[in-house]
């Protein structure tokens, strides 16, 4: 009932119809939350925000136009093997005018083109609620299967909340290599270097999105001990390093 509360809300955000920046302070609990003292926090969070964002803005725009120019990603890896169309989408960069941190450029995948399974080994939560080891396997797009090590019960919730959640509403690639590790916070984890994010759910529009949704979940694959990303058969980056 709250997701679907929040929707109008959240089609104002992903519209970006609503103005808006989001940046979280270092406080106690946050650094709790990721396993940190308030110091060590600290160092971590101004080391993922104060970068010299024009220059990370050029490296990632570059990137960019090598994903623009592709029509299918392929993301390989533990337990992961998954097709993706971007064919006639383009994407756009997060440099630090919305988020802070920035660090990622993101698309919204052509709707019926997912195809194969994906392991999310980076924990998450939804609503406060944990989750972790999340397993999806989708055909025509949308998630057929799905299970959770912890929180599985949270997972198939949030996946029937409607019939836009069950399908991808975002392909995220991290690029903030400030951030060097998982924190159990989204707003840094998607941004970690090395990493993809898919967000099941509600796409954005700018980008060419079409699912609608009360739901915009991201969930995030660590690409640095073993995976792969694929370019039309091109393997353009391997253990969380970048090839082109």
């Amino acid at each position: 009932m709250l997701q679907a509360g929040l929707r109008p809300h959240l089609e104002r955000v992903l519209t970006m119809d609503l103005k808006w920046v989001g940046c979280q302070y270092p406080t106690p609990s946050l650094a709790q939350e990721a396993g940190m003292s308030l110091t060590q926090f600290e160092d971590f969070c101004y080391g993922a925000c104060l970068r010299d964002w024009d220059e990370e803005s050029k490296a990632m725009h570059r990137l960019l136009a090598r994903f623009d120019a592709a029509d299918e990603v392929r993301i390989v890896g533990a337990d992961t093997d998954l097709k993706l169309s971007l064919r006639g989408r383009k994407g756009a960069v997060d440099d630090g005018h919305v988020n802070m941190p920035g660090g990622e450029f993101f698309f919204s995948p052509v709707e019926d083109s997912a195809e194969g399974t994906i392991y999310f080994d980076v924990p998450s939560d939804l609503d406060g609620a944990p989750v972790q080891g999340v397993r999806l396997t989708f055909r025509k797009g949308r998630a057929e299967e799905a299970s959770a090590e912890q929180g599985e019960d949270v997972l198939l919730a949030a996946l029937d909340i409607d019939d836009g959640a069950r399908f991808l509403g975002e392909l995220g690639i991290g690029c903030n290599a400030g951030i060097t590790q998982p924190m159990r916070n989204i707003l840094y984890d998607e941004k970690m270097a090395g990493t993809v994010h898919l967000a099941v759910g509600a796409s954005y529009r700018k980008v060419g999105g079409k699912n609608v949704s009360s739901l915009h979940w991201d969930l995030v694959k660590d690409l640095r001990g073993g995976g792969r990303i694929e370019l039309d058969g091109e393997v353009v980056q391997e253990n969380g390093s970048w090839l082109i």
